[in-house]
């Protein structure tokens, strides 16, 4: 007698399924996501989606939040197409005092790292918050701190996390209102995948793809005269240069910007060389290092003394400069002379050199 085969599910390819974004928690942080618990994890999530959503242009995929009994009860992972990025711990009972720079005495705690930025923190109980505050600390709850660490994983990974299919319906949605500026762009002068490419050099160094209209009205006149997608990223960067100043604008309305000495220019132009495959830099190491170390220096003195500029230079060494920094400074600001609008004063606070 011939035996029936067992059941087996038509339906494996869930198993190969990937999560674009996904955060797993330990089983004693359960009550975060539990509605019923006061858990606000959930709305949370929802809101800081929307706000990336004003803030960079782009709608990041839906996160899948699942616990696991495998890592410690406090823990949380952040992971990206299954990949971990990032990890921490937080704990329910206890509130997260962050040293702002400015507090006036160390407090009783439970020494960390605040999870977003690696500030020094402490673990404090809740009666102790007032106290905190008044010492200069910045206290927020577990949830917060979560949410914060997310929300900064998130935009520092968005130009990973956008699609071409993501491409194509940001598209699709311009089309419903400027049917012109899409069709002649694509596919006739450029590929979904093309402009992919550029909307994630964009959104690598956050600067939000919102205007899409714009771009595209850019891209569609650079491309005639190059299919570089480094080169057309920058003069997508040039034809949203006021959006961009005003991201970096300072309290008072100005740009503080710090200055590439001419030489360093020089230097970096004459080893530059645009290929198929990107940027080449052929630029001495230990020249780099020293570079590396004046713009780092510079950098911090500025930092010091409460102030957040961008680094200005020409437009042909933008993105090199960028490429040589991103490792040691990846939030550094780069901008070219050609981004900054007519509206907007300069300030110079610093010049990175190497006298």
């Amino acid at each position: 007698v011939k035996e029936e085969a067992p059941a087996v599910s038509d339906n494996l390819i869930d198993v190969l399924q990937i999560d674009p974004m996904e955060l797993e928690i330990g089983y004693s942080l359960i009550p975060l996501v539990d509605p019923d618990q006061g858990g606000e994890i959930l709305d949370r999530i929802t809101l800081m989606r929307r706000q990336i959503a004003l803030d960079l242009g782009y709608v990041v995929p839906p996160i899948r939040i699942r616990d696991n009994i495998q890592i410690a009860p406090s823990e949380y992972r952040i992971k990206i197409k299954g990949s971990d990025i990032a990890r921490s711990s937080v704990f329910l009972d206890q509130l997260l005092a962050i040293d702002s720079g400015m507090t006036v005495a160390t407090i009783d705690g439970t020494e960390t790292r605040e999870p977003a930025f690696g500030l020094t923190a402490y673990w404090i109980s809740p009666e102790r918050r007032e106290e905190a505050e008044v010492m200069g600390y910045t206290v927020v709850d577990p949830t917060s701190a979560m949410i914060t660490h997310l929300s900064e994983i998130t935009k520092k990974y968005a130009h990973e996390l956008i699609s071409r299919q993501d491409v194509q319906q940001l598209l699709d949605n311009i089309k419903q209102s400027y049917p012109v500026v899409v069709e002649e762009v694509v596919p006739g002068v450029l590929t979904v995948g093309e402009i992919q490419q550029v909307l994630q050099g964009l959104l690598a160094e956050r600067v939000s793809i919102r205007d899409m209209t714009t771009l595209l009205e850019a891209l569609g006149d650079s491309a005639r005269n190059t299919r570089n997608i480094d080169i057309l990223t920058e003069y997508a960067r040039q034809a949203i240069g006021r959006s961009i100043c005003h991201q970096h604008q300072s309290e008072d309305g100005k740009l503080d910007v710090i200055a590439v000495d001419p030489l360093i220019e020089k230097e970096i132009v004459d080893s530059v060389e645009y290929t198929d495959q990107g940027i080449v830099i052929s630029l001495d190491p230990a020249r780099t290092q020293q570079i590396l170390e004046s713009l780092s220096n510079t950098l911090e003195e500025v930092l010091r003394q409460g102030r957040s500029p961008v680094i200005l230079c020409s437009t042909n060494i933008r993105r090199p400069l960028r490429k040589i920094a991103e490792r040691k400074l990846p939030n550094l600001a780069v901008l070219s002379y050609n981004e900054i609008a007519p509206e907007f004063e300069l300030q110079s606070v610093g010049m990175v050199s190497l006298v």
